[in-house]
């Protein structure tokens, strides 16, 4: 098996020891984003909304990198620090992905990466 480290600045980088996807058997696995600002790697403010919009971003972002997008999604994480912020952030992820629907998990974590609000994790078809 082959597995190809995929990367690029219109995310942010890594804060840690791995990479922000990696390409392996016709499928594309990306990390969970959180809403770091690519420019500064500081968390966006504003609230969960701010926080939803720019992880969608950063996504769209890694998949670009990958040559793919979000309709080659099949599956979907969501951890949320608060459940009461789903409703929110099912909004902006159900309007980042228009009529396609991918599989998808929603849960709550006691806590996230710099005190995020929201990460999500997708696989997609590579």
């Amino acid at each position: 098996m082959t597995c190809e480290t995929i990367a690029t600045d219109k995310a942010p980088a890594a804060i840690g020891p791995y990479a922000q996807a990696i390409r392996a058997n016709g499928l594309l696995f990306c990390s969970g984003q959180i809403a770091l600002d690519p420019t500064t790697g500081e968390l966006v403010t504003g609230g969960v909304a701010a926080e939803t919009e720019r992880v969608m971003a950063n996504i769209a972002a890694v998949l670009a990198a990958a040559g793919v997008g979000l309709s080659q999604v099949v599956k979907t994480t969501i951890f949320l620090a608060d459940m009461g912020d789903f409703a929110v952030v099912n909004e902006i992820y159900g309007r980042s992905f228009g009529d396609h629907k991918p599989a998808r998990s929603t849960v709550a974590v006691k806590g996230l990466p710099r005190g995020a609000l929201v990460e999500i994790e997708v696989v997609a078809l590579a």
